[in-house]
């Protein structure tokens, strides 16, 4: 026992000695609880993608958008994307305040809405070209919050130009369906389009460390700020998705 006792004593003075050492480990376990909360984000965003699939795959065997559309007309479409608009403002807005509970609800509901209208690629698209352009999209979407994780360029920077350049691409897409609403047109966009998003993408990446560190010691607020970084980190791969499916799918004859 005293030769334990003098072991610790001694330990403790090290420590007292080398506040290097303090650092190094309080380093490490702030390091470790990042890491932590990073998966955690990735994996709500996971989820969120397989509700969206899951929903969509079940919408096109039993024709319910169809239905849905045929029963409700035009106020049945956009009262889902005012629906869609209303949850993503809510959760943006007061995710700090509710509970966690509610805030994944929120996102998994819109998730579900997602895959209820995403359900029309079925038709449009070769289910082939949907699943080679899933696969692109994923393996994209990795490396870039691959290398927005472990560059030192600092992307954080760029978020008002490219919050501008969706705003200018959003315009010029509804704008151009009315003027020039031809398939090259198109495919223009969608050219642009994948560019600014892979740009959100490591964007929100970097940004879901920033706000994981500021939220370091705060684990009841990393558990509702995981949520709307998966949030939106979910809209870049859905969009992504959808702009390259645009680009290099096979549409059917």
């Amino acid at each position: 026992m005293g030769d334990f006792g003098s072991f610790n004593g001694n330990y403790a003075g090290d420590f007292a000695q080398n506040p290097t050492i303090v650092d190094s480990q309080a380093t490490y376990v702030r390091e470790q609880a990042e890491r932590v909360s990073v998966r955690r984000v990735y994996a709500e965003m996971t989820v969120g993608l397989i509700v969206t699939t899951l929903v969509a795959m079940f919408t096109q065997s039993t024709g319910a958008l169809y239905s849905y559309l045929y029963a409700t007309g035009r106020f049945g479409f956009f009262g889902i994307i005012i629906a869609q608009v209303v949850l993503a403002v809510v959760l943006g807005m007061r995710v700090m305040k509710m509970s966690v509970f509610a805030a994944r609800a929120m996102f998994y509901a819109y998730a579900a809405l997602t895959g209820f209208t995403l359900s029309t690629i079925f038709t449009v698209f070769s289910l082939g070209s949907i699943a080679m352009v899933l696969a692109l999209t994923a393996g994209f979407f990795l490396c870039l919050t691959m290398l927005a994780l472990t560059t030192k360029v600092n992307m954080l920077k760029a978020g008002p130009i490219l919050m501008v350049a969706l705003l200018v691409l959003c315009v010029s897409q509804v704008i151009l369906m009315f003027v020039a609403p031809s398939a090259g047109t198109m495919r223009f966009i969608a050219a642009i389009a994948v560019l600014i998003f892979a740009g959100l993408t490591a964007y929100d990446a970097q940004k879901t460390r920033a706000i994981f560190e500021a939220y370091a010691n705060q684990p009841e607020m990393i558990k509702r700020v995981s949520i709307i970084c998966a949030f939106n980190l979910y809209l870049d791969f859905i969009n992504m998705f959808v702009y390259l499916l645009e680009l290099l799918g096979n549409r059917r004859d």
